[in-house]
């Protein structure tokens, strides 16, 4: 017999266990038997008036976040709204059926107020990751280093030009986001870092980009250190969406998690944006073998002699320039297993030949044969 719904009227009272309604295989719940938590409230107890209302509990707000990151949620309005219709959710969360949700304005104020404050974000992160050094998931033999393009909250068609002086006394750019890039600004700038082309009044610290394939636009860099034997990611560091930005990152990653965690690699892998000289010379230093393609500036493009273009005597072990002048070497620079003499081109030394910046440490790479020295980069 067909069964059609009883439109009767509801029962008064329910006999209801939330728990029972979380499937025993639900990823929240191995996320939960793991997570420990109690030492936070501990943490944030200084910055808390011991006066007034009783706030959002901030475990609370902690385990909503985590389950935005676990589950790609990354609008608080719609964080907020799942949490209150999903009864896994709500378990994760320690809310009943009948408890509210926090507003999703509650944690804008907080991440700009106590959680910044305190740091409290990073020590809920390394404190994961501690968990998962005593587990045995992170080796910390081998790191590798990436980089994800967020795109930023900013408009492509508002940018103003990079090498043009702006107003920001102007009370329309008075915003959160620029007192911050003001406040931050290098009075030293460095030499190596270019102008940018564009730069966002509503967010000035976001990069003009066109990374990744994708169309110009203004973007942060997502930095991850991971640790290669079970793809633990160790630390993060959030920089504009620069590759200059993210390779000067690596070195915030290395030293911070070496002081913070006691991790430091033996090896680290990379794409070729980080295989520049300085970067590959400061990892030598560091007694880290990188395993990193060379970014090869061997041809010019620029009016300068390429690296083909000067000849080699094996026998004499020297080069010679295309015109005709014999390149100097330099020797006890660079000391370890894998220094090697370099032959380097010094200004003036060429007549009528453009300069050419200076030159960059000897990298550790094997894509030179034993005994054969590297040629030089160019011609000043």
């Amino acid at each position: 017999m067909m069964g059609r719904l009883s439109d009767d009227q509801g029962k008064f009272f329910y006999d209801f266990d939330l728990d029972e309604q979380v499937p025993a295989d639900h990823v929240l719940r191995r996320i939960d038997a793991v997570l420990d938590l109690g030492w936070l409230h501990g943490e944030l107890r200084p910055h808390y008036s011991h006066t007034g209302r009783p706030s959002v509990d901030p475990e609370l707000m902690i385990r909503m976040l985590l389950i935005g990151y676990c589950f790609g949620i990354r609008s608080e309005r719609r964080l907020c709204s799942e949490v209150h219709l999903n009864l896994a959710y709500r378990w994760f969360c320690r809310l009943g059926l009948e408890d509210p949700v926090p507003d999703h304005s509650t944690f804008s104020v907080n991440r700009h107020g106590r959680f910044r404050e305190s740091g409290l974000l990073r020590s809920v992160f390394e404190d994961v990751v501690r968990r998962c050094m005593a587990a045995g998931l992170v080796g910390g033999e081998g790191f590798a280093i990436d980089a994800s393009v967020l795109e930023a909250e900013a408009s492509r068609y508002q940018g103003l030009p990079g090498d043009e002086a702006i107003d920001w006394t102007d009370p329309k750019r008075d915003t959160r986001a620029a007192r911050e890039y003001l406040a931050a600004l290098d009075p030293e700038p460095d030499k190596h870092r270019s102008r940018p082309k564009q730069i966002s009044p509503s967010d000035p610290c976001a990069a003009w980009t066109a990374k990744a394939d994708k169309r110009a636009q203004f973007a942060y860099g997502l930095n991850y250190l991971v640790d290669n034997d079970h793809a633990i990611i160790v630390d993060v560091e959030a920089t504009p969406g620069r590759t200059y930005d993210e390779v000067a990152a690596t070195r915030t990653l290395i030293e911070r998690t070496e002081v913070r965690l006691g991790l430091k690699p033996d090896r680290l892998a990379a794409d070729t944006a980080y295989g520049t000289g300085r970067m590959l010379g400061w990892l030598q230093e560091q007694e880290i073998e990188p395993h990193i393609p060379v970014w090869d500036n061997s041809r010019r493009k620029d009016g300068t002699f390429s690296r083909a273009d000067f000849t080699y005597d094996k026998q004499r072990d020297r080069y010679t320039c295309p015109g005709g002048k014999v390149l100097k070497t330099t020797d006890g620079q660079h000391h370890g297993p894998h220094s090697r003499r370099r032959h380097v081109a010094l200004y003036g030394q060429h007549r009528g030949l453009p300069r050419l910046p200076p030159e960059r440490p000897m990298l550790p790479q094997h894509d030179a044969p034993q005994g054969h020295p590297r040629p030089p980069r160019g011609c000043p």
